[in-house]
């Protein structure tokens, strides 16, 4: 295989994996304002678990759903690519982000169309129901959001490259999972309360107890997917040993490994 095409490979591959992360982490922050019930999605009541004289309920942020992958794949980019291709990567998205939530506030302050208003005017149940105003709410997620979620995406992805990188060295590119894993654990630990705390108690009018159980759940989530998901980096690892050589790919690795930054 020629140094050109090892070249063109590796490029693409850093294509594919920036795609698979910018898209996970915008939709994730698009759709990170509505808090949910895992109990009841599950069909379950409520826990009501006692905490700090107040009830504990597992709802989290419809944000977690799609996050983990954007740590994981975070992880397979510094694998091959270093910390300099995640720092490239979450400097690109966190503008991004920005720029997906300023075309967002536009289309909530245009003037909708009167067709469109009257043939949403009732909702599921035959409620009335104003589609604009309803809109606005889902989709004016707000300053604080939008400065929690670039300042937790940003804190985040930093910590998860440092730690993933330092593990790396450490363990000389031994046991994969304990890198991948262990840096997703930590930086998730600071992400999922950061975003919560300057969203919801800065800007907001939550309470530290209501941030708290909320960042919590968040994590556990984070947590146990991180966990269960370890085998789809060592997946992701034979898919690109396959696709770039075996012999390249330890090389790329290596070099990503021990490369100054």
């Amino acid at each position: 295989m020629t140094t050109d095409s090892i070249s063109s490979k590796k490029q693409t591959l850093y294509i594919i994996l920036c795609g698979i992360f910018l898209t996970n982490a915008i939709v994730a922050e698009i759709i990170g304002s509505k808090i949910f019930s895992v109990e009841q999605t599950l069909g379950i009541a409520p826990m009501q678990l006692p905490l700090f004289g107040q009830k504990f309920d597992f709802n989290m942020s419809a944000g977690v759903l799609n996050w983990p992958f954007v740590f994981i794949t975070s992880d397979i980019i510094n694998e091959y690519f270093g910390k300099s291709g995640v720092r490239k990567i979450s400097y690109l998205t966190a503008i991004l982000i920005a720029y997906s939530f300023i075309i967002i506030y536009i289309s909530t302050i245009v003037t909708p169309a009167g067709f469109w208003v009257n043939h949403n005017s009732k909702d599921l149940s035959g409620n009335p129901l104003n589609i604009n105003d309803a809109y606005k709410i889902i989709f004016r997620q707000g300053l604080g959001i939008i400065l929690g979620s670039i300042t937790a995406f940003l804190v985040g992805q930093v910590l998860d490259a440092t730690v993933f990188h330092w593990l790396r060295t450490r363990t000389k590119n031994k046991m994969i999972w304990l890198r991948a894993t262990g840096s997703t654990l930590i930086s998730q630990l600071i992400d999922s309360f950061v975003v919560v705390f300057i969203a919801f108690y800065v800007f907001n009018n939550w309470t530290l107890t209501e941030v708290f159980t909320t960042g919590t759940n968040n994590y556990i989530y984070k947590f146990t997917v991180a966990v269960l998901l370890t085998p789809v980096i060592y997946l992701a690892h034979n898919l690109i040993d396959k696709y770039l050589g075996k012999e390249h790919a330890h090389k790329i690795i290596d070099e990503a490994t021990f490369t100054p930054m």
